[in-house]
């Protein structure tokens, strides 16, 4: 396998383990994840609708031919996630160290990769929507 296909394959790994990995925190209202939500005025209804677009964004990222919405999904959550900490939460959350955080955007650069690799398989009436530089 050439060095490419690993990295874009890592990429869509290390996405879609740590949404995975994250899920069980939001779907048994770990401690956390209740503050976090209540937070920023989203508990439970926020939690559980996150947690079930991560779902769906981990499956579609490791489908081939749905990379593209898979990690565009990803984006958006992730994108919503960063501007939680940085507008409402704060960096660290509860002495975490700032952990879901950088989880966060490491999983918002890995799904950007992912989603400008696989970019050409955006199926053409879904394609004409996205800026020329994304086609």
């Amino acid at each position: 396998m050439k060095t490419g296909q690993l990295l874009y394959w890592g990429a869509r790994l290390v996405a879609a383990i740590i949404m995975i990995q994250t899920l069980f925190f939001k779907f048994s209202a770990s401690e956390e994840s209740v503050f976090i939500f209540t937070t920023v005025g989203m508990e439970p209804w926020g939690r559980l609708a996150v947690g079930s677009m991560e779902l769906v964004a981990s499956v579609l990222i490791l489908i081939p031919s749905l990379v593209w919405l898979g990690s565009l999904l990803a984006i958006g959550l992730m994108a919503g996630a960063i501007m939680m900490h940085a507008t409402i939460l704060g960096i660290e959350v509860k002495g975490d160290g700032g952990q879901l955080f950088i989880y966060a955007i490491l999983v918002l650069l890995c799904a950007a990769y992912s989603f400008w690799i696989s970019r050409k398989s955006i199926p053409v009436s879904f394609s004409k929507f996205l800026p020329s530089f994304l086609q």
